[in-house]
């Protein structure tokens, strides 16, 4: 009963704090992009004057609407990507929550976040938001392929190798960081498959040039045409919560260094410092990942969001998962 209580009580400390964090690097990305458009752009802190605003507005369900499903769709969505964190080791801090699964967990958590957001965007009624739900249903099925490919390649890898702990658990790649497993072969293995997942992000958190199924010049935000209120303000921490949750996921799996033991720190100090590193490393990801790419490229078509996911960005992770399996065999 005390380590549920110890665990509840870390668990919802983590997420609050997790909350912020999102938010405050949605504004990082929201700034960095303006700035790299020469633009001046919003506050650091205008990601908190929307939700704070959006949460004492009146929710509004539309007359053709299924009710229920309609505002059920928000809080299941952002509940989803926040059990996310639950799993994800931060440093030198484990997972508030784990089991030798996770990685297959955390996918299925993404997917019901985007699911969630599907049924909401079809029971409003509106001609845009079932759009928007048809592209986003397009472009689940297209980078969810090699999504899957990368995360099974990766546990392979780590089962063949003998890689201390379970291979689909976060926590054994973090204890041992694959690239200095793998042979010449594998290392090229393992830069297709980053490479690919990192494709897979912008998708995964709805951000230009994959933001299809909002598009606000095309179908008036899509999937959230006819959100407002609380509900909205769901949506955008939902939104914000993917970008970060994504991020913190690559970094676990290809980027898991510490810097604690390496000025020397013990304890407490230890776990602050690998902790504070983590989320720097998750911030440098986002904004190299996400803003810089949100800002070189124009949204993609719908079909053309297939095809790059099936053809281009599949086969190279094909190709990642080929020669680590080659690395191993030979």
């Amino acid at each position: 009963m005390t380590d549920f209580l110890m665990r509840l009580l870390a668990g919802t400390a983590l997420l609050f704090l997790v909350l912020l964090l999102a938010m405050l690097y949605d504004g990082v990305d929201r700034v960095a992009h303006a700035r790299m458009q020469r633009r001046m752009g919003p506050p650091f802190l205008q990601p908190f004057y929307d939700v704070m605003k959006l949460f004492v507005k009146e929710n509004i369900v539309p007359r053709r609407a299924v009710a229920w499903v309609f505002n059920t769709a928000p809080w299941l969505a952002v509940t989803a990507v926040l059990m996310v964190f639950l799993y994800v080791p931060m440093g030198s801090m484990p997972a508030i929550m784990s089991t030798g699964g996770d990685v297959i967990l955390i996918v299925y958590l993404f997917a019901l976040s985007a699911v969630a957001m599907v049924a909401g965007g079809f029971a409003s009624g509106s001609p845009y938001s079932n759009i928007g739900a048809q592209r986003e249903m397009v472009l689940m099925m297209s980078y969810e392929v090699p999504l899957a490919i990368v995360v099974t390649s990766l546990a392979y890898f780590a089962y063949r190798n003998g890689i201390p702990g379970e291979p689909f658990s976060l926590a054994t790649f973090v204890a041992m960081p694959i690239w200095g497993v793998a042979n010449w072969m594998g290392i090229l293995g393992l830069v297709a498959l980053l490479v690919a997942l990192m494709a897979v992000v912008p998708a995964e958190v709805g951000k230009v040039p994959m933001d299809i199924a909002e598009a606000k010049t095309e179908i008036l935000e899509g999937l959230i045409s006819e959100y407002s209120g609380r509900n909205l303000a769901m949506f955008k921490l939902t939104f914000a919560l993917r970008n970060s949750a994504m991020c913190a996921v690559v970094v676990s799996l290809f980027f898991p260094w510490n810097i604690g033991a390496f000025l020397g720190l013990s304890g407490g100090a230890l776990l602050l410092a690998d902790f504070v590193f983590f989320w720097v490393k998750v911030l440098l990801l986002q904004v190299f990942g996400v803003t810089v790419i949100r800002t070189a490229f124009g949204r993609f078509k719908i079909w053309q969001a297939s095809q790059f996911y099936w053809v281009q960005v599949g086969g190279l992770a094909l190709a990642g998962m080929i020669l680590l399996s080659l690395d191993v065999l030979v």
